[in-house]
Formats: structure tokens, C-alpha cells, sequence
């Protein structure tokens, strides 16, 4: 039992943060799967560099060990080594720059013609969210309150600090435009698994695109220290097949009336 249970840990997706976590969560979108590529690949060269700078260290503290050699040999010119070790700290950052642009324009990048265009509004402390393609009226909207569950009233299985009433239910592999916007101080929605941070500052609207392509349910929090209760304002975000997003969207979120 023990054994099936360690596997079901290993295989089953980190789409929360876990005790003692090291790396990054499982990607759910290529945005984040694309950030954690680079990630690899720098760390990969980080770790040849540390090597060879090792190397030589360890090298000249041995060849001129003041045993070794009482007196050492005076070194005033070396033109061949001074070129190699201008140039390639130079190249080294190209390398990184360029895909490390191309992944920041790639998140900047906003779908012209998203699906599903949800709107998050933060508070102090919690959090709004508006279905705008739902809206039937100017005095209707699809909209709901999403708070925290307390620590009494968590159930077995569920997070600390992490888990809400309700959560925001998206289709899987979709294009989805998040406006963020607070109503109040400023706030900030991030999912990790999603590869997302957008800050919502009072009086602007700002806007991410992201396009989940797993189903599951993913957990972020405030990124801004918004006040006392900045820790209790988690964000769930819960991902589910397309056949299943209209039924879900019509029995869970009901339209209030009131003002988005």
C-alpha cells in the first residue's frame, strides 16, 4: 500500500506547492513549459561553468601551493587568455538573451480573438470573477465571489491557505483572456503552473492570455503584499474537458444581479 502510494505521489501532477518542493511545478500551459525549458538549459551551462571554474581553482591552489613552490614564477602578460576570457563571458549572456526575449514577447503576446474572456477582480481579501462573454445586460452578469476556506472547515485532502469556495472553471486547451484588476490596493493574480504573474493595479486593466492543456485543478496566491490577509487569498483554477465546461459554468455559476 505503502509502494502504490509513493507512486501515485511521483506520477500524479505537482500542481500545488508541496513541503520542502524544490523545483517548479508541472507546466499545464506551454508558456510555463517553455519557462521551465529555459530554466534546464541555462542550469545546464551554469553547472559546465561551475566545473571548469572549479577545475582551475582547485588546479592553481594546488600547482601554487607555497610549498610547492616557494618561489613562483612571475606572470605579467598572458594576451592569449585575457582574449578567450573577454570573449567568451560576452557570448555566454547572447545565448541566454535570445530565447530568454523571445519567451518574454511570447508572454506579452495577447490572443486577438480569445474564446472565454474572464475578468478577476481583487479585494481585500478576496477575490470577483466576471464571465463577461455571459453577460446578457448591462444589469446582469455572470459573477462570483471566490474566499478562502478556513482552516476548520477544510475536508480531507484539501490544501491550507489553498483551497476556496469557488473555484474558476475553465475548458482545457482553450484560449483564455484574463483581465485583472483590483478594487481597491493593489493586488496581483498568479498561477505558477499556468506560467502566469499579472499585477492588478488600482485603475488599470491588464490582461494575460494563457490555454491550459490538461485538465486538473491548479493553485496560485497573491503575488503583492495587499495587507494583513494578504496570505488568504488563494486563486483555483480548475480545468475540465470542453464537453464538460457548459454544463459545469450553468449549474455552479448562477447570474447575480449587481455590478461587475
Amino acid at each position: 500500500m505503502i509502494v502504490l502510494e509513493w507512486l501515485f505521489l511521483t506520477i500524479a501532477p505537482c500542481d500545488a506547492a508541496e513541503p520542502w518542493q524544490l523545483g517548479s511545478q508541472d507546466a499545464a500551459t506551454p508558456m510555463m513549459q517553455g519557462i521551465m525549458d529555459l530554466h534546464h538549459d541555462i542550469f545546464f551551462f551554469l553547472i559546465l561553468i561551475l566545473v571548469f571554474v572549479s577545475r582551475i581553482l582547485v588546479r592553481a591552489l594546488w600547482h601554487f601551493h607555497y610549498k610547492k613552490n616557494p618561489i613562483p614564477q612571475r606572470i605579467v602578460h598572458g594576451t592569449t587568455i585575457e582574449i578567450l576570457r573577454t570573449i567568451f563571458p560576452s557570448i555566454i549572456p547572447m545565448f541566454i538573451a535570445i530565447p530568454s526575449f523571445a519567451l518574454l514577447y511570447s508572454m506579452d503576446e495577447v490572443v486577438v480573438d480569445p474564446a472565454i474572456t474572464i475578468k478577476a477582480i481583487g479585494h481585500q481579501w478576496y477575490r470577483t470573477y466576471e464571465y463577461s462573454d455571459y453577460n446578457s445586460s448591462d444589469e446582469q452578469s455572470l459573477t462570483f465571489d471566490s474566499y478562502t476556506i478556513p482552516e476548520d472547515d477544510l475536508e480531507l485532502g484539501q490544501s491550507r491557505l489553498l483551497e476556496v469556495d469557488n473555484r474558476v472553471v475553465v475548458p482545457a486547451k482553450t484560449h483564455l483572456r484574463i483581465i485583472v484588476t483590483p478594487a481597491d490596493v493593489p493586488h496581483s493574480w498568479a498561477v505558477p503552473s499556468s506560467g502566469v504573474k499579472c499585477d492588478a493595479v488600482p485603475g488599470r486593466l491588464n490582461q494575460i492570455s494563457i490555454s491550459v492543456q490538461r485538465e486538473g485543478v491548479y493553485y496560485g496566491q497573491c503575488s503583492e503584499i495587499c495587507g494583513t490577509n494578504h496570505a488568504f487569498t488563494p486563486i483555483v483554477v480548475e480545468a475540465v474537458p470542453r464537453k464538460d465546461y457548459g454544463s459545469r459554468v450553468s449549474n455552479q455559476l448562477i447570474p447575480q444581479t449587481g455590478e461587475a
